[in-house]
């Protein structure tokens, strides 16, 4: 578990009557931390450690004066990181790599424009959303311990941009099936679909290449025909940390969700058990306030909803049938020969089940 959700747990156990060596002994962890815990819900941040010195620290001006001088430089006449590289060795004897040369200028070049006022300072403007119009998807690992065994099970998160209101959903996965159907239950629930777009990060199961820095992507087919079934216009974010503020709805719900209703630890006997719970929480949740806005996450669905576009009376197939071929063992691969599946009965197509992670067509969504 994080640091927040240990500092949770110790704080609950002290409450219910729990004494300090008790809790040292439950979540193995010493007095001071126990101390900390109970004086602050949340946890003090990471001291930062002085930066160590580095074989290229006698070279930084140098470095720092040829990228000031190439701000004035023709354009195509400016220094690379290799020219640099060479200078360093050739004028100064330096006895440096090109990799920490690299490194330093990847980083201290922006740095050098911001000060010389030749480039803008990054800068985030909140997000304002019309009602029904947008939403945002996340997936988010849980632990959840099923039939008396700890797993790690994946929250699905499909939250409307204007109004708050999130739907969830636990799966076995977080593939392109739990990623269907995840979509087909939250779509359902909120009874119609965003009418432009919907934020997703780069996931596998949408997304087959990304095109270098640009907002183009390379798409997966079933993730296509899945979106124009229901008439979803995707929007990616851009790859890694940087994107994500571009969702961060979706990001802090799950953050929001995994705390307040995953801790403790949930102990269910099946995932569908585990579902009705979730579903239960979702209404709750429908009672609060974000923010310090003056009406609940209800009362602003109530706005939303009748703006929504109505869904397709077709169902869409989210699972896949496959005709594997069957060994002398008998076993049969399935999904590009990731997952195995035990067959009974002579047959492909009824009476098997996989070994590993998911289940053949379908994605194990509700147990």
């Amino acid at each position: 578990m994080s640091k927040v959700e240990l500092y949770a747990a110790i704080r609950r156990d002290y409450r219910g009557g729990m004494s300090m060596r008790e809790l040292e002994r439950k979540h193995g962890v010493t007095w001071r931390t126990v101390r900390k815990a109970l004086d602050s819900s949340w946890p003090e941040p990471r001291k930062k450690l002085p930066p160590r010195a580095t074989t290229l620290d006698p070279y930084k001006t140098v470095i720092d004066e040829i990228l000031r001088a190439d701000l004035d430089a023709p354009r195509k006449q400016r220094h690379t990181v290799t020219r640099i590289f060479h200078r360093l060795v050739e004028e100064h004897g330096a006895d440096v790599s090109y990799g920490v040369v690299r490194y330093y200028v990847a980083g201290r070049k922006p740095e050098i424009l911001v000060e010389s006022g030749k480039a803008p300072l990054e800068a985030f403007v909140p997000q304002t959303h019309l009602p029904g119009h947008e939403a945002e998807v996340d997936f988010g690992d849980v632990t959840v311990r099923l039939a008396g065994e700890l797993v790690t099970c994946y929250l699905f998160s499909f939250r409307l941009s204007y109004s708050g209101k999130a739907v969830h959903r636990v799966f076995a996965s977080c593939g392109q099936e739990a990623f269907f159907e995840g979509h087909v239950h939250a779509l359902r629930t909120l009874g119609g679909v965003p009418r432009t777009k919907v934020r997703y990060d780069n996931l596998k199961a949408a997304v087959a290449r990304v095109l270098g820095q640009s907002r183009g992507r390379v798409e997966a087919d079933r993730w296509i025909a899945f979106r124009s079934h229901f008439g979803i216009e995707s929007f990616y974010c851009r790859p890694g940390i940087e994107g994500a503020h571009e969702k961060g709805g979706a990001e802090g719900m799950i953050g929001y969700f995994r705390r307040n209703h995953f801790v403790p630890v949930p102990e269910v006997s099946s995932l569908a058990e585990l579902n009705e719970m979730v579903e239960q929480w979702d209404r709750q949740d429908d009672a609060r306030r974000i923010g310090s806005r003056p009406k609940t996450v209800a009362q602003y669905f109530a706005v939303e909803q009748p703006l929504l576009m109505p869904l397709p009376e077709e169902p869409f197939e989210t699972g896949r049938l496959f005709t594997p071929r069957v060994d002398r063992r008998p076993e049969v691969r399935a999904d590009g020969g990731g997952r195995a599946a035990e067959c009974r009965g002579g047959t492909t197509r009824s009476g098997c089940r996989t070994r590993g992670t998911g289940r053949l067509g379908r994605s194990a969504a509700a147990g």
